[in-house]
C-alpha cells in the first residue's frame, strides 16, 4: 500500500516500527500466536542491514554478509525457517591486517584479534618478535594485571601489550565495530570474555582459548548460501502485512489503546514494538531520550571486477586496516568470492566490498575511484577502471550501535522505563547489540513479552 492510500481508523493487534531484521522476527512470534500485526517502514525495501541488491547481474548482499555461530542461535533458527540446508562456512583462508609497517596475517585462532597462541608463527609474523614476546608475558603476568580494566581496550593493553592492541585488535574491532577498543565494555562487545579471564587464573591467551574450544577455526562465523539476505526473504512470507516507505511520526497513547500517526494517516494499536530508533519517537512515548551512543555511519562499496590476478585470493578473505594506515580511506575489505565457495562458483568475476566509516571521524563518501585504489593496496594487485563490470554504494546510519558503558546504561535505562508498559517493546541492534546471534533472541524475547498485553 502506498502512503497516499489513505485507510483512516484501522485496528491492528500491534504494529511494529521498523522492517529490519528484528522487526521482521519479532512480527513473525506475533503472527505466529495469533495476534493481527502490521510492519511499517520509511525505507523502500525489508531487510534493515541485512537486505540484498543487485550487481552486476549478480545478487549480493548489501550489509550482512555472515553470522555468529556462537551457540548456534542463528543456525537454530534458520532451520525453524527452512533455511538450515543453505547454512555454509567461509572458505577457510585466513584475512589480513594492513599496517603502516606492511602487511600480516591476523590470528587464526583468535577473538577480535586478541591471540590464543601469542607466540604462534602468525602472531610473530604481524607484531615481530619483541611484540608477540610481549603478547606472551599474559600467560606468566600475576591475575591483577588487568583485572580492574572495564574497556575492551584496556584489557587488552594491560595484558598483551599495545602492539596487540594497535596492530591485531583495533583493526577487528574498527572494521566489525566502528569504534575503538577503549570505548567498548569488555562484556558488551564480547560477552562472556570477563569471566573465562577470571577462570583462566587472569591469563587473556587462555580465556580466548577456552571460548574457541568450542568453535575451531574457520567456525566463528557462517553465511547462507545465495546471501544471508535470504533470511529477510524468508521471514518477509511468514509475518503479516508489511507497509513500506510509511515513516512514523508519532505514536500516543489513548484510552483505547496505541496511536499510530504515518503519512498514510492514523492507526490504532493493541501494542507498539519499536524495532528501530525512530528519532522523537521513544521519549515521547517511553520518556528516555535519543541513544547518547548510535555509533558510525557506515558506507559499502561493492566492485564486481574482472580480475584474474585475483584468482590466487592474494589477501585471503580480506583485510582489516589499522586505524594509523593513511594509505588508504577504507577500514575493511572483503574478498567474498574468495571467502565464500558458493559465490566463486556462481560467477567467473571477483566481488570485492570496501567499508568505510569509523566513530569519530568525518562521514566517508567514497567514490568508485577511492575505492579501486583501495582494493589495489590492500589487494597488493594493481586493478584498473576497466576491471570494473558493475558496483554499488550503500550508506548504513545507525546499524552499529558502538557496545559501549554509555550504551549499555541508556539500553538499561530504556528497558527499565519499559517494565510497567507492557504494551510496549523496543527490539534491534540499537538495544541488543550487533549482530543476528543478538539480535534474533532478543526480537523474540521482545514480541513474546507483548503477548500478555
Amino acid at each position: 500500500m502506498s502512503p497516499d492510500e489513505r485507510v483512516p481508523d484501522e485496528r491492528w493487534g500491534a504494529v511494529v516500527v521498523g522492517a529490519g531484521v528484528a522487526g521482521l522476527v519479532a512480527a513473525r512470534e506475533l503472527t505466529l500466536a495469533g495476534v493481527r500485526t502490521l510492519v511499517l517502514d520509511a525505507r523502500d525495501a525489508p531487510g534493515g542491514a541485512v537486505r540484498g541488491h543487485e550487481v552486476a547481474g549478480l545478487r549480493l548482499d548489501a550489509g550482512a554478509e555472515s553470522f555468529a555461530t556462537r551457540g548456534g542461535i542463528v543456525a537454530g533458527y534458520l532451520a525453524e525457517l527452512g533455511l538450515a540446508d543453505r547454512v555454509c562456512a567461509p572458505s577457510g583462508q585466513g584475512s589480513w591486517v594492513h599496517l603502516p609497517s606492511g602487511d600480516g596475517p591476523l590470528p587464526r585462532t583468535g577473538l577480535l584479534g586478541i591471540p590464543s597462541v601469542p607466540f604462534a608463527a602468525d602472531v610473530r609474523r604481524t607484531l615481530g618478535l619483541l611484540g608477540a614476546a610481549r603478547a606472551s608475558l599474559d600467560l606468566v603476568l600475576p591475575r591483577s594485571v588487568g583485572a580492574r580494566a572495564t574497556t575492551l581496550g584496556g584489557l587488552v593493553r594491560a595484558r598483551m601489550g599495545a602492539r596487540v592492541l594497535d596492530r591485531l585488535v583495533r583493526p577487528i574491532v574498527g572494521g566489525v565495530h566502528a569504534a575503538e577498543p577503549d570505548d567498548l565494555a569488555v562484556d558488551a562487545v564480547s560477552p562472556g570474555l570477563t569471566a573465562a579471564v577470571a577462570g583462566a587464573r587472569g591469563s587473556l591467551a587462555r580465556a580466548v582459548r577456552s571460548i574457541r574450544a568450542a568453535a575451531p577455526a574457520g567456525t566463528a562465523v557462517a553465511g547462507l548460501e545465495g546471501g544471508v539476505h535470504g533470511l529477510v526473504d524468508a521471514l518477509v512470507e511468514q509475518v503479516g502485512e508489511i507497509r513500506l516507505r510509511t515513516p512514523v511520526t508519532r505514536i500516543e497513547r489513548s484510552p483505547d489503546g496505541l496511536v499510530i500517526t504515518t503519512a498514510s494517516g492514523t492507526l490504532h494499536a493493541d501494542r507498539v514494538l519499536l524495532a528501530a530508533p525512530v528519532p522523537g519517537l521513544l521519549d515521547e512515548l517511553v520518556g528516555v531520550e535519543a541513544t547518547p551512543d548510535a555509533g558510525a555511519a557506515v558506507t559499502l562499496v561493492t566492485l564486481v571486477l574482472d580480475a584474474p590476478a585475483l584468482d590466487a585470493a592474494p589477501r585471503g578473505t580480506g583485510v582489516l586496516v589499522a586505524r594509523e594506515a593513511t594509505d588508504v580511506a577504507a577500514k575493511a575489505l572483503t574478498h567474498a568470492t574468495a571467502k565464500w565457495p558458493w559465490l566463486a562458483a556462481s560467477t567467473r568475476r571477483h566481488v570485492v566490498r570496501l567499508s568505510y566509516g569509523r566513530a569519530g571521524e568525518a562521514e566517508a563518501a567514497p567514490d568508485v575511484a577511492t575505492a579501486l585504489a583501495d582494493a589495489s593496496t590492500l589487494l597488493g594487485t594493481p586493478l584498473a577502471e576497466a576491471d570494473v563490470i558493475g558496483h554499488a554504494t550503500v550508506r548504513w546510519t545507525q546499524a552499529l550501535p558502538r557496545p559501549s558503558a554509555a550504551h549499555r546504561d541508556w539500553v538499561a535505562a530504556v528497558r527499565s522505563a519499559l517494565a510497567d508498559q507492557p504494551d510496549v517493546a523496543v527490539a534491534g541492534a540499537w538495544v541488543a547489540g550487533n549482530g543476528l546471534a543478538a539480535v534474533i533472541p532478543d526480537a523474540r524475547a521482545a514480541a513474546r513479552s507483548m503477548l500478555g498485553a
